[in-house]
């Protein structure tokens, strides 16, 4: 069994991540999708929350696609005990990838035990606009024994960054903005709400 592991910040979840989904699902027998606090970034937004909205925007992906699914409990500051409640959760005869976009390959050398998750995961890297992926930096995961494979499709170029400091809607899709709407969960949706109403 093929199963991709894919925690993201999801701050808030964009149709970017919805291609990532999509694409992952054509491709392996299961997809676990998570939101994750990355010790590198600041949050905004209860991690409960992100996970909510990274369901409906599971919910909302065109056609069957019913080997996705929002495993929150694998949600870990270390990705190695992700990994280790994967295999609890899924065995250790499954074959693991890794799904990270190309923004984090800099920051990889310097997760938690890294050359021991190398060992049980492959790496796929989602090409993401602005991040080039250097031949330096696959060369130095490669040392640490990394197993990396580079996905075909490249992210779109939307972000969650762009979507908090700007409020630019067409990032995400409607339901997450309605789920953000609903909660009140950015100062930016107060904002675009109001230059909405003024067109």
């Amino acid at each position: 069994m093929r199963i991709a592991l894919f925690g993201t910040s999801a701050d808030p979840p964009t149709a970017g991540h919805q291609e990532i989904l999509r694409w992952l699902s054509e491709r392996y027998d299961w997809v676990a999708v998570w939101a994750a606090d990355n010790p590198f970034k600041s949050h905004q937004t209860l991690l409960e929350h992100r996970a909510a909205m990274l369901r409906l925007l599971i919910a909302d992906m065109d056609g069957s696609r019913d080997n996705v699914a929002v495993a929150q409990d694998l949600s870990s500051w270390r990705t190695l005990e992700t990994v280790e409640k994967a295999k609890q959760h899924w065995g250790k005869d499954a074959e693991y990838t890794l799904v990270i976009g190309s923004d984090l390959i800099n920051q990889l050398p310097r997760w938690y035990r890294v050359e021991d998750l190398l060992q049980q995961v492959q790496l796929l890297i989602v090409p993401r606009p602005g991040y080039a992926i250097a031949e330096s930096s696959i060369e130095e995961i490669e040392k640490l024994g990394g197993k990396i494979a580079i996905a075909t499709l490249t992210g779109l170029d939307v972000s969650s960054t762009a979507y908090r400091e700007h409020g630019d809607p067409e990032a995400l899709t409607p339901l997450i903005v309605a789920y953000i709407h609903q909660q009140h969960l950015y100062k930016c949706q107060d904002a675009t709400t109001k230059r909405f109403q003024l067109r």
